[in-house]
């Protein structure tokens, strides 16, 4: 784990209160003793260290305490959150997944990793190839169950970003709600790029064609388990979205979203990185 995502504010003495489910995950997972220090990411996005100062057994509270000094090593391991915020910030670019619904498994992991990778919207969108009965699970999903899933992958990941999934939409919905994220059609064209990966090799761009550092807002669409259908791929093209082609093997729905946000995401930072 590289943060806590804490949903309290510390008060006014700079201490922090954790019970419940969030004890027994601090106290039997993490182990946390007086002393250790913890990664903590409030709501508003702040990033702190504290220290563990209190652990009451009987009442299950551990009180954390707001510190100073962040040379210290923390209880999460490998790299820190705060380095990890720090290493990426130069390379803002805010990105969508409009991922069409597939089985609600699936769903789950696409979403998990989507978070890791720093995306601020998941768009799930209902498909021609999207079966009922897996659109029906997304429409009915519990929220909470999603913001367990999205509070613990930005926990494990360290990812500053608060991702958020949105309610399903079609594919005229989807493009609509891309383009009315712009303050005009000059804007979007400006500043925002937007994919759709395709199984087929039909009109299509190369990712490096079509990416500059100037565009900081970066969409991309990815299909179910049977891909997304011709007439999609059209309705996708005249909102504004250019059809890529990997090649190579034909990968499953939750392999491809993952492959290529981080194909976009890689060629970004790389062009971002070039820049600096």
């Amino acid at each position: 784990m590289r943060q806590f995502i804490s949903s309290e504010r510390p008060d006014k003495d700079g201490l922090i209160k954790v019970q419940g489910k969030d004890f027994r995950y601090l106290r039997q997972v993490l182990r946390l003793k007086i002393g250790d220090m913890l990664s903590m990411r409030f709501s508003d996005g702040t990033l702190q260290n504290t220290t563990v100062c209190k652990i009451e057994e009987k009442s299950h509270i551990i009180t954390l305490q707001i510190c100073a000094d962040t040379q210290k090593s923390t209880v999460t391991r490998g790299v820190q959150a705060e380095n990890i915020q720090a290493e990426t910030s130069g390379y803002g670019a805010e990105y969508w997944l409009f991922q069409y619904i597939a089985k609600p498994v699936k769903m789950e992991q696409i979403i998990r990793q989507a978070v890791e990778c720093g995306v601020k919207y998941i768009v799930p969108v209902e498909g021609i190839y999207s079966q009922k009965q897996n659109v029906l699970a997304m429409k009915g999903a519990k929220k909470d169950r999603i913001e367990r899933i999205i509070r613990e992958a930005r926990q494990q990941s360290g990812s500053p970003v608060e991702t958020e999934v949105l309610e399903p939409v079609s594919t005229e919905e989807a493009v609509r709600l891309w383009k009315n994220s712009f303050s005009s059609e000059q804007e979007e064209q400006q500043i925002s790029l937007a994919v759709a990966l395709w199984e087929r090799n039909e009109n299509t761009r190369r990712i490096s064609e079509l990416l500059s550092v100037e565009k900081n807002r970066i969409a991309v669409a990815v299909g179910s388990e049977g891909g997304i259908s011709p007439e999609e791929i059209k309705l996708l093209g005249e909102g504004g979205f250019n059809t890529v082609h990997f090649a190579g093997n034909i990968l499953r729905c939750e392999t491809a979203a993952l492959y290529g946000l981080a194909a976009v995401q890689s060629m970004y930072q790389e062009l971002a990185a070039e820049k600096k």
